[in-house]
């Protein structure tokens, strides 16, 4: 519902099934859901998972419910200043009031981002907001370069997606370097660094893990 077209490759959800948490026999289960995707097979043969029926009630990002429940917060997690703004030779009062109508709303991640001019604040605020939804859709509240690469024509997002995050440090906690890093959903931790609320299969999968190292001792 976040993608561009309302459409994703097969591939594409397969090389990331496991960020998701989605089975590797999916596009067979797809199938059975005929009222909700289709596959298309273009001319070249690729396979197209293609959404057939919206649901307005599911088109809520997790930063909508926030605000609705702590505006503050959300206002205070975001900027978006304007640029040059000293230049306009405003005093502290009504500089702070300009920066504040930039803050938000955000542009909602259910929209159409290709509708936006691409370097236009509202796509920025888009793409921002476009990301956050989809680290929170993750089972960990996180992913690395090659993952948001992955869906970077889908999610309409640019080259400069690792500029734009750094500057929204408490939003996100990016890991790594440019060329290889890791952004995780600061909200998804504790202040110790760990996962807030694990997902079932994060559990199976962390004592899946234990129990092969107990092994390797053994």
């Amino acid at each position: 519902m976040i993608s561009a077209d309302k459409r994703i490759p097969l591939s594409k959800i397969y090389h990331c099934r496991l960020l998701f948490g989605i089975p590797e026999d999916f596009r067979d289960r797809v199938e059975k859901y005929s009222d909700y995707f289709r596959v298309v097979v273009e001319d070249d043969g690729k396979r197209i998972l293609e959404l057939v029926k919206w649901d307005s009630s599911l088109a809520v990002s997790e930063l909508e419910r926030e605000y609705m429940l702590d505006e503050d917060k959300v206002k205070k997690t975001f900027k978006f200043p304007v640029k040059n703004v000293k230049n306009l030779e405003l005093d502290e009062g009504d500089e702070w009031k300009l920066n504040m109508l930039n803050m938000l709303p955000l542009v909602s991640p259910y929209s159409d981002g290709k509708e936006l001019k691409l370097w236009s604040l509202e796509a920025e605020k888009y793409r921002v907001g476009v990301i956050h939804e989809f680290l929170n859709l993750t089972l960990e509240k996180k992913a690395s370069i090659h993952h948001i690469v992955e869906f970077k024509e889908e999610l309409s997002l640019t080259k400069h997606t690792y500029e734009m995050l750094k500057k929204q440090p408490k939003a996100f906690y990016l890991a790594g370097t440019e060329m290889n890093w890791v952004v995780f959903l600061k909200d998804g931790y504790d202040d110790d660094g760990v996962l807030l609320n694990k997902d079932p299969q994060v559990v199976f999968n962390e004592k899946l893990y234990k129990y092969a190292q107990n092994k390797v001792i053994d």
